[in-house]
């Protein structure tokens, strides 16, 4: 999809697009002991960036947009549990719930307008500013993920 010159709307669902698609390659050239790997102090691997955005998905557009309380999509309270992995977590299972909550956000948005307004915390936020924030909170996740994934593969070669 050329994004150049495209509208508002087009741009932004692009570029959250563009940004998911990142988090989703993540996964592809590691094993699944590589995915859990963690090579820094918090719960961040590889496999715990896309499973947080899957959390992330699921509490800006089923959440807030869609208005399914996070006790029925089962989302943890504090945001640092999002990253928890649990041994039935796999790079297959955890992929698939990603690309599955992604379809459901993208169904979500479709025919909403970007001034629509959601509650956030103590104030509203509109589509618009849902948008900008998942390009910028994936891509946050996507370079992590990329040093993460680049050290793992480097590992294989000493």
């Amino acid at each position: 999809m050329d994004l150049l010159l495209a509208d508002e709307r087009t741009l932004l669902a692009g570029m959250v697009d563009r940004q998911r698609d990142e988090i989703a390659s993540l996964l592809e050239p590691l094993s699944e002991d590589e995915a859990r790997a963690r090579l820094v102090p918090s719960l961040t691997t590889p496999l715990g960036l896309v499973k947080h955005a899957t959390f992330v998905e699921r509490v800006w557009f089923h959440h807030r947009v869609a208005g399914v309380s996070r006790a029925e999509l089962g989302l943890p309270d504090e945001v640092d549990d999002s990253f928890q992995l649990v041994e039935e977590d796999t790079v297959e299972t955890v992929l698939a719930a990603y690309v599955d909550a992604c379809a459901r956000s993208r169904e979500i948005a479709a025919g909403r307008d970007l001034d629509q307004n959601y509650a956030w915390h103590s104030g509203v936020v509109s589509l618009r500013f849902i948008f900008a924030h998942l390009v910028q909170e994936l891509a946050r996740h996507a370079g992590h993920g990329d040093i993460l994934v680049e050290q793992l593969v480097a590992r294989r070669k000493t």
